[in-house]
C-alpha cells in the first residue's frame, strides 16, 4: 500500500523557462551581486550570458557522472565563474545566496494548476508528502514550498545540496526512506524526467512511479526515450494523481 508521495521540484511542482532578455538581466544581476561583496566580475553582462549557461552545462553534466552535488561556493568557484580567478574562500560568504538567486530568479517560474489543492487532497487521504530535488541550493526549495503554500504539508525535504547525492542515485531515495520511517514499496514518485526521476525511482526500488509530462525538460532526455525505463503512470495534471493512489491501494 502506498503510505507516502513523493514529488520532484522543477519540471514537477513549477515549470520554468528563460524567456528573451531574461539571461541579460540575471546576469547583471549577479555582477551586481557580487560588486556589493567586494568582488568585481571581469566580463560584461552580455558576455557572461553567454558563458554561464555553458559553464552550467557542463558542472550539470559531471555531476550526472558522479551523482555527487559540490558545495555550492565549489561550483560557482570551478564551473559557472570558471577562469574568472575567483576563489571558493571569497565564495564562501554568499555562495548559497547566489545558488538561491540562480535558481529563484534565473528563470522565469510558473508553479503548475491545482497544486496545493492536490496536496491537500494528498494529505486527507492520510499519505505523507515529501520532496526529493536536485538543487545547488539549500534554501530555495522550502522557499518555494512556503511561496505555494504547501511546506507545512510536507513531511521531509530531501535535496541534492543537502545531501551531497544527486538523483537518480538510489542513495538519496533512501535518506527520504529513513526520514519517513516507511518502505520502498510503500512509496510513490512523481518527476518530469527519465533521466533522474523514472530512473532513480526503479534505482531505488519503489513501489509506483509516475511522470508529468514536461517539454521544457525532454532535452533532458535525448536517448534514453525507448530505453525501457517507464513510468507506471504518465500524467499531465497533478489533480490525476489521488485518483491513481486510490486505484492501486484498492488492489
Amino acid at each position: 500500500m502506498i503510505k507516502a508521495v513523493l514529488f520532484d521540484l522543477g519540471g514537477t511542482l513549477h515549470r520554468g523557462s528563460v524567456p528573451p532578455g531574461r539571461d541579460i538581466w540575471f546576469a547583471r544581476r549577479i555582477i551586481d551581486r557580487l560588486r556589493d561583496y567586494g568582488i568585481k566580475l571581469p566580463v560584461s553582462p552580455e558576455d557572461f550570458a553567454v558563458s554561464l549557461p555553458v559553464n552550467a552545462e557542463e558542472y550539470k553534466a559531471h555531476s550526472e557522472k558522479t551523482l555527487r552535488e559540490y558545495p555550492a561556493a565549489r561550483i560557482w568557484s570551478e564551473y559557472y565563474l570558471k577562469g574568472m580567478g575567483i576563489s571558493e574562500e571569497q565564495l564562501g560568504p554568499m555562495a548559497e545566496e547566489l545558488g538561491f538567486l540562480y535558481d529563484y530568479e534565473r528563470p522565469m517560474v510558473m508553479r503548475r494548476p491545482h497544486l496545493k489543492q492536490t496536496m491537500e487532497t494528498l494529505k486527507g487521504m492520510d499519505l505523507k508528502l515529501g520532496i526529493i530535488s536536485n538543487i545547488i541550493s539549500r534554501s530555495v526549495v522550502p522557499h518555494f514550498l512556503a511561496e505555494y503554500g504547501i511546506l507545512d504539508l510536507m513531511d521531509c525535504v530531501v535535496t541534492s545540496a543537502g545531501t551531497g547525492i544527486r538523483k537518480p542515485s538510489p542513495e538519496i531515495f533512501r535518506i527520504a526512506e529513513k526520514q519517513l520511517d516507511l518502505k520502498p514499496e510503500e512509496l510513490c514518485y512523481v518527476g518530469d524526467t527519465i533521466s533522474r526521476d523514472v530512473i532513480g525511482t526503479r534505482n531505488a526500488g519503489w513501489k509506483l512511479m509516475i511522470r508529468i509530462s514536461e517539454p521544457n525538460t525532454a532535452h533532458r532526455d535525448k536517448g534514453l526515450e525507448n530505453s525501457g525505463y517507464e513510468p507506471d503512470y504518465k500524467i499531465s495534471d497533478l489533480s490525476e494523481i489521488p485518483a491513481i493512489i486510490e486505484t492501486e491501494n484498492a488492489r
